[in-house]
């Protein structure tokens, strides 16, 4: 038990950071007074360094990449090899391996060990390696180098240990898979060519052993010669010289005839009896032209010739198809008979493979189905329809259907929420599939012990929103929503407007918001808007409402010295009055006056709304004054309260969804009212567009602020206090009435001085602006160090603004597209990476604490002055370092404390800005369900200023013994069910208490504050600050959050520099520090998220999403949950050939291939060819597989057969000693004889 007595004197922090503290318990102020002294905290906590381990658990989607596929007939699981040099192994559902080679080179082709549990890959840096299967994570047991020659193909034969290897000079070389060991036997390409050839065969593209005679090698070379040879007697049968180029061969079962593919497009048949010519030579895809010839197609890449035992062969095949129209699919055509079908595919074919009934080659083959591997999709063909239809594919393979923007994890769902999903999402699919099972149905799977209902949201670029079933390590999807039908579609006549004002997406999803027990879901989009959905089981006709909110802090046409010296600065006494917002047409008008329209237009009229989630809101940002809205950077929603936060560079506004109206709308800086940290400076009056045309210069003079404002027509006067002037008479803020549309108060600061940004904060980028001091924005000017830019150039007073007619944002920058490296090595390049990185997340250009003085002060100066509220405010500091916004980057309802002296908590809203400031506004929400419906909700910003280094990242509370304070919220209820005369539906709120029944209130409650640079732990309401902890001084946190792991609550962190970090809570102790991810590209920072039970995820590839955890008790048990790849299963039996069948038709002739390819017989390879390297992994799966009497003899097995080992190791040493000896001697016996006759002068 640990006791935690804090006073006001003396605070205990986990750094020493006490003058950091003291200015956070001041007033609102920033004034140090008298806090209330909290009672004796006893917090025990339990977490301990020994609970958390990083480990990766499975990995999700469509392998990004694919370059080679292989099936094991007999297992029937599936392998797919990717160009970073992963492997993923498949079975049935649940059944779903990732491997990973050491060495990142691309994998250029798998071959199963056939019911053996083990696979071989070859891959681009010409190194064999051999997989074992038989365990949970499969590991290698032995990788082969070669030195020498390039690796092009490679043939294993059913049932053998000798794999053939063919290289890129036209040698083949033959492996022991046993050993993986290189036998002495060598095929030389200039053995296995005419010596009369006078040019090289080139590369190897086929080897095959012929169905009727194992000892018969095909060998097909690139220039289009084919040779049979004979492996016993080590020449050719025969040799076939084909004008075309060969792609691929394949063999009729009987072994006396076999087909290829050629480059020119057409397939030839031959004859064993006759090679001289092929006796038959198709172009499936060429017309005849006018002299008779085919015309030239594209290259048949694979061909598969297989039988059936009651129907014509298939012969099927991949391209093929003819020059004469540009733009045509990628297709695979079955021929089966004279029927020819050809399948349009959306994305090229990577590799195809045809499954059949039987693993022998010497079989009617019998195929039942074909698995295409597109370049970004994975499809299965049923062959045993006349119709082909393709298989319903299990595996989350279309995360990627349209790029994933944002992701959001949720475990510990309601159990409830996923059968519901499913049910309504299993009435929206596709139809027209095959019935027959999923043909790759191998391995075993079980759900584990612990498991609980765990769902992952990905938001794409399209729009559409995907739920998925993440529990118990596998994903299926349950529903997909799309947000772009809560809009109009552009029309004829708007084409041309549409395609000004946005350019291919949209719709993009930026962030999402779900309340899992009310159901409520909130969408935020790349055109600034935010879409509230509630879910019914019931269809409905109803109207979609839009709010349209004018929240813009627009840069001031700023007057030169000359013009403030003539010019009074006053205030317009007219810019306070209430001013409409006028409905502007949406006609051709260019930027420079458009206002007051929103990005998109929603639907305004009566819809049919399918069951599931239902569009009920849409929250719109308006242009003000040619000035597009600011993308939105944060976002909230409570279902307790029915209020909605939306945040962005410019302010905040909060909206009431039950009553559908906006109550409060301001900028960052009117929230702090009196207790505002910086003496921000004045501006000037706004000046007339029309006489401010020509171009001025940016001045570090100080001037007026006129505060524009944009009311509804019903809205009254705000109240002076918040502009901190004393002239005024305070208005109490509680005035605000929730049918009042509160202003929007511009924040507008002078730039200018170096490294000013003119990058575009609505665009998406995929650049980085000014990052290690290099201007990469195509929209901004050169940066020169220490050389202030000139603002008189081509781009006018307004060089932050757009140039008319372009449009308000680019393509949505997907997390799957985003490859930008990151300096994070130093503390000046991460703060520039930091900035940038922002930019790219929230596409704002926001303004750091953290960066306040980077020009002026030192990092010892800078780190006193953040933990201070004493700030040099000077012009020329203000002009240097106030180049960009403040931003609200977070935002969470709580019940709290707004203001030091409250007893009772009420719900408040937690701001947090890129300033590192947290800002606290209370608000008085009626209890009762009427007057919740009908009375307006007060709103009370308070101005309370807490203070943390970096920009604020998230919140969390917990209550005075350590535990997890959740959230209010709502209990769903179905607003579309029939109305139960006898059951009216009532609101039913959990955890929402009127004040007057908190027994516990005085006790207080911890707030947990992270921000990108450190985290702090305050007790509410005193405010005093209890913990603080630097988290990295060199990087940055991308995400933070406080989770649940173990019965306990900690904080975890993802930093920019790959470091995942757990702290524990309140003491803010380091429990874990790993160098686990380093930050290469944006798509991590975009989609990396924690959730409780020690669970994260991230996008790997732009199709791939990882899960690891960080729990040492899920990392235990992993393997508990994780599939068995291998199944013992008995190898079916070949059938028996008839005595008549095989007496004329030839028996199909095995021969012993240890005779041949032994080192008895071929003796050994050379050393510098090829590096033998031991696995890792290759008596350790074993011993971990094993269990029982049957481990107890797989162990004896092992120890014998390393004695063995061991033994043949020392014989080994043993003759190469007796050889050498025997070199030795023979050389000295030739010296001697030499020598024997020569007299001495002959020396």
């Amino acid at each position: 038990m640990k006791k935690f007595r804090k006073v006001l004197d003396g605070l205990t922090t986990s750094s020493p950071a006490s003058a950091g503290g003291s200015p956070s318990c001041g007033s609102a102020a920033g004034t140090p007074t008298a806090a209330p002294t909290p009672r004796e905290l006893d917090v025990h906590e339990t977490l301990l360094s020994e609970h958390f381990h990083i480990c990766k658990t499975v990995r999700h989607g469509f392998p990004y990449q694919p370059t080679a596929l292989a099936f094991d007939p007999v297992q029937k699981i599936l392998a797919i090899g990717s160009r970073s040099g992963g492997v993923r192994i498949l079975g049935r559902p649940g059944v779903d391996c990732y491997c990973q080679h050491e060495s990142g080179a691309a994998v250029l082709q798998l071959q199963f060990l056939i019911n053996e549990g083990a696979l071989v890959s070859a891959c681009a840096d010409d190194t064999l390696h051999l997989w074992n299967l038989r365990q949970r994570r499969p590991a290698i047991l032995h990788s082969l180098k070669f030195n020498r020659e390039r690796i092009t193909f490679c043939h294993l034969p059913f049932q053998s240990k000798w794999l053939y290897v063919g290289t890129e000079r036209g040698n083949t070389h033959i492996v022991n898979v046993e050993s993986f060991v290189l036998s002495g036997y060598v095929i030389m390409w200039n053995k296995a060519i005419e010596l009369s050839t006078k040019t090289h065969p080139g590369p190897v593209v086929h080897l095959s052993d012929s169905p009727k005679d194992e000892g018969k090698l095909l060998i097909g070379f690139e220039s289009g010669t084919i040779v049979m040879w004979d492996l016993r007697s080590k020449r050719a049968d025969f040799r076939i010289y084909y004008d075309e180029a060969i792609h691929s061969v394949s063999w009729h079962h009987e072994g006396r005839q076999f087909m290829c593919s050629h480059s020119d497009g057409s397939l030839s048949m031959w004859n064993l009896r006759n090679t001289a010519k092929p006796f038959q030579v198709t172009f499936p895809h060429g017309k005849s032209q006018r002299d008779g010839r085919k015309e030239s197609c594209k290259p048949i890449l694979k061909v598969e010739y297989k039988t059936c035992r009651n129907s014509e062969p298939f012969v099927i095949f991949s391209g093929g198809l003819s020059y004469d129209k540009a733009g045509r699919r990628p297709t695979l055509t079955i021929m089966h008979g004279k029927a020819i079908t050809v399948l349009e595919m959306d994305h090229p074919i990577v590799e195809f493979t045809v499954l059949c009934e039987t693993p022998y080659l010497n079989e009617v083959q019998e195929p039942y189905a074909v698995v295409v591997l597109l370049e970004k999709d994975f499809i299965v063909v049923d062959l045993t329809q006349s119709n082909f239809p393709i298989f319903e594919n299990p595996y989350p393979m279309d995360v990627h259907e349209s790029p994933v923007t944002c992701t959001a994890y949720f475990a510990d769902c309601p159990p409830d929420i996923i059968p519901v999903l499913y049910s309504i999402g299993a009435k929206h699919k596709k139809t027209g599939y095959s019935h027959k099972e999923w043909p790759v149905s191998g391995g075993t799977w079980t759900i584990g012990s612990q498991t609980y209902p765990e769902i992952i949201i990905t938001g794409h670029a399209d729009g559409s929103i995907k739920f998925w079933d993440a529990t118990a390590i596998t994903l299926q999807m349950l529903y997909k929503l799309k947000t772009s039908k809560v809009f109009e579609k552009p029309k004829g006549g708007e084409v041309g407007r549409s395609a000004e004002l946005v350019e291919e997406d949209p719709y993009a999803v930026q962030m999402v918001s779900w309340c899992p027990q009310s159901r409520v879901f909130c969408v935020v989009g790349i055109s600034a808007h935010v879409i509230l959905y509630r879910f019914s089981k019931h269809d409905a006709n109803t109207s979609i409402t839009s709010l349209e909110v004018r929240l813009q802090c627009e840069m001031e046409d700023v007057i030169s010295p000359s013009d403030t010296e003539n010019t009074v600065c006053a205030t317009d006494p007219g810019g306070h009055s209430p001013q409409p917002q006028p409905s502007s047409p949406r006609s051709n008008t260019p930027d420079s006056v458009r206002d007051s329209i929103p990005c998109l237009r929603v639907k305004d009229r009566v819809i049919r709304m399918p069951p599931g989630y239902q569009a009920e809101l849409v929250v719109q940002l308006l242009w003000v004054d040619g000035e597009p809205p600011q993308q939105i950077t944060s976002l909230d929603l409570n279902s307790a309260y029915g209020l909605l936060a939306v945040g962005n560079c410019n302010g905040l506004a909060v909206v009431d969804y039950l009553q559908k109206t906006v109550i409060l709308c301001m900028s960052t800086v009117e929230l702090y009212g009196s207790a505002d940290p910086f003496q921000r400076l004045t501006r000037s009056p706004r000046k007339n567009r029309q006489s401010t045309s020509g171009l001025t210069e940016l001045s570090d003079n100080q001037v007026s602020l006129d505060l524009e404002r944009s009311k509804s027509p019903t809205s009254v006067p705000y109240p002076s206090s918040l502009h901190n002037d004393p002239r005024g008479t305070a208005e109490p803020v509680s005035n605000l009435r929730a049918s009042h549309y509160s202003p929007v108060f511009y924040l507008l600061d002078n730039v200018k001085g170096p490294g000013r940004k003119l990058s575009l904060p609505t665009d998406l980028k995929t650049d980085l602006d000014h990052v290690n001091g290099h201007c990469t924005s195509p929209t901004s000017q050169p940066c020169v160090p220490g050389r202030p830019r000139v603002p008189g150039g081509p781009e006018g007073p307004r060089l932050s603004r757009r140039g008319p007619g372009r449009p308000p944002f680019r393509k949505a920058q997907s997390a799957a597209c985003m490859e930008v490296s990151l300096p994070v090595s130093s503390l000046t390049e991460g703060y520039a990476s930091r900035r940038a990185m922002l930019q790219q997340l929230h596409g704002v250009t926001m303004y750091s604490h953290d960066e306040h003085h980077t020009t002026t002060y030192s990092w010892n100066e800078r780190e006193s002055r953040e933990n201070s509220f004493s700030r040099s405010r000077s012009s020329s500091v203000s002009s240097i370092d106030r180049d960009t916004k403040e931003a609200v980057t977070t935002l969470q309802f709580a019940e709290s404390y707004g203001r030091k002296l409250d007893t009772l908590p009420t719900p408040c809203l937690w701001v947090g800005t890129s300033l590192g400031l947290v800002l606290l506004v209370p608000m008085s929400i009626p209890m009762d369900e009427q007057e919740r419906m009908e009375e307006p909700i007060t709103v009370a910003p308070t101005g309370t200023v807490l203070m943390l280094k970096g920009s604020v990242l998230r919140f969390g509370f917990l209550d005075c013994s350590g535990g997890l304070i959740q959230s209010p919220y709502e209990l769903w209820r179905d607003l579309n069910a029939p109305e139960d005369p006898e059951r009216p539906r009532r609101r039913k709120l959990v955890n929402f208490s009127p004040c007057s029944s908190q027994e516990t209130a005085s006790d207080g409650h911890l707030a947990v504050v992270c921000s990108e640079r450190q985290a702090k732990v305050f007790l509410m309401p005193s405010q005093a600050c209890l913990y603080v902890h630097n988290i990295t001084e060199s990087s940055f946190v991308l995400r933070a959050d406080v989770v649940g792991v173990s019965n306990s609550v900690c904080l975890a962190c993802f930093c920019a520099n790959g470091h995942i970090m757990i702290l524990s809570l309140p003491s803010l102790r380091p429990l874990l520090d790993v160098n686990y991810l380093p930050l290469t590209d944006m798509r991590i920072a975009r989609t990396f998220c924690f959730t409780n039970g020690g669970q994260a995820l991230y996008l790997s590839s732009p199709t791939e999403i990882q899960r690891i955890t960080y729990s040492q008790e899920m990392c235990d048990n992993l393997q508990e949950m994780l599939g068995e790849l291998f199944t013992p299963t008995e190898t079916p039996e070949a059938q028996n050939r008839g005595f008549l069948k095989g007496f004329f038709g030839g028996n199909a002739q095995t021969f012993d291939r240890e005779e041949l390819f032994g080192e008895a017989a071929a003796g050994k390879a050379s050393r510098s060819l090829a590096q033998h390297i031991p696995g890792q992994g290759s008596v350790e799966g074993v011993r971990v597989a094993a269990g029982g009497v049957v481990g107890d003899l797989a162990r004896a097995r092992i120890a014998l057969d390393e004695r063995g080992q061991r033994l043949g190791e020392l014989e080994e040493r043993t003759a190469l000693m007796m050889s050498s000896a025997e070199t030795f001697s023979k050389h000295a016996h030739e010296l001697m004889l030499k020598c024997k006759d020569k007299k001495w002068y002959q020396f």
